[in-house]
């Protein structure tokens, strides 16, 4: 509980000091990490297949690095309130929650139950407004302690709301989804779309983008591109390796069936053998 604790409050702190471009892909690392430890810890198996779905992650993650765009901090809460409200971004946010309410009133109702794509969408597209919030909130604070107060401007408190919204939204239906669906195909898809829809909505509010050559933007691309067929490769490992025990599990449950069924069997012909001698007993 206390590293869960540490790992996302540094996370909160790399939105603050770097493009959400560069923090949210890097993201797949904590899966690596996790199949590294369960390995030497836990006693895990890792696979060919796990061991290429790790470097596939690193040899990507290196890849965004590189080619990441740099840092524009923002001055005042006022500024990124300029870039919220900027008409680029309020199309994207009005699309965004017209999709959400779409999702929640009609589509929940209708497939919610057997389509992974609906609570999975409405956790990525709060997701990514969760994260264009705390990184205005971050900002705050950062500015805040080196002395250039932000708690009078409403659009901080504005902020938080809007972040207190979503983070609670998206763990409504994320706990639906995991309740609804198996883990090992929840956790990729929600990686695929939450890091995607983040990274579109960090292009358009924060510009991340603006003043790169293409060859830089593409290598990020592939970079990106490159962590997702990681990670979907470490899941599938996860997901065949579940599958595996169950099946080994229900062949030892169908063995005991089957010598229970002997020892009944057995039971009964002693029975009637035991009434057959007794029918031709001399007694009778």
């Amino acid at each position: 509980m206390i590293t869960m604790i540490v790992g996302e409050a540094a996370n909160f702190v790399a939105y603050i000091y770097a493009p959400a471009v560069l923090v949210t892909p890097l993201g797949a690392l904590s899966i690596i990490i996790s199949a590294i430890l369960a390995h030497f810890l836990l006693k895990e198996k890792l696979k060919k297949m796990g061991v290429l779905g790790c470097v596939s992650c690193i040899v990507g993650s290196v890849v965004i690095v590189i080619h990441a765009p740099k840092e524009q901090t923002p001055n005042s809460v006022q500024e990124i309130w300029n870039l919220a409200t900027q008409p680029a971004f309020l199309v994207y946010v009005a699309i965004t929650m017209s999709i959400v309410l779409a999702l929640i009133l009609h589509f929940e109702p209708l497939c919610g139950q057997s389509n992974i794509l609906v609570y999975i969408g409405i956790c990525s597209l709060m997701g990514a407004l969760t994260v264009m919030s705390i990184k205005a909130i971050g900002i705050a604070i950062k500015l805040t302690m080196e002395g250039v107060s932000q708690i009078g401007y409403p659009q901080t408190w504005l902020f938080l709301m809007v972040a207190v919204t979503c983070v609670v939204t998206q763990l409504i239906y994320l706990n639906k989804a995991l309740d609804t669906f198996n883990a090992a195909i929840v956790s990729p898809v929600y990686y695929v779309m939450f890091t995607t829809l983040t990274i579109v909505a960090s292009a358009i509010m924060f510009k991340d983008w603006s003043g790169q050559d293409a060859a830089s933007v593409a290598s990020e691309l592939c970079g990106f591109i490159t962590v997702l067929t990681g990670t979907m490769i470490l899941h599938g490992t996860k997901e065949e390796e579940q599958q595996q025990q169950a099946s080994s599990s229900g062949n030892a449950d169908l063995i005991f069936g089957s010598s229970e069924s002997v020892r009944w069997y057995e039971s009964r012909k002693n029975t009637n053998e035991e009434h057959l001698i007794s029918l031709y007993s001399p007694e009778y």
